[in-house]
């Protein structure tokens, strides 16, 4: 599986409580922090949910 590196890039703030809820459970939380992660179907499925919330780079 491809490793992907994964950004917070606007806030939480103001945001349905699902998508504060995925971007805790992605380990992020905060503006610019970033987690790399193995890609899977349950990881792309986050991904897809917050992607206006977060950037992704493939390593």
């Amino acid at each position: 599986m491809a490793k992907v590196k994964i950004t917070q890039v606007r806030s939480t703030i103001d945001r349905p409580e699902v998508q504060k809820r995925t971007i805790t459970a992605l380990g992020l939380g905060k503006i610019n922090r970033s987690v790399e992660v193995e890609l899977n179907g349950a990881i792309a499925g986050m991904i897809r949910k917050v992607n206006h919330l977060v950037r992704v780079e493939e390593l």
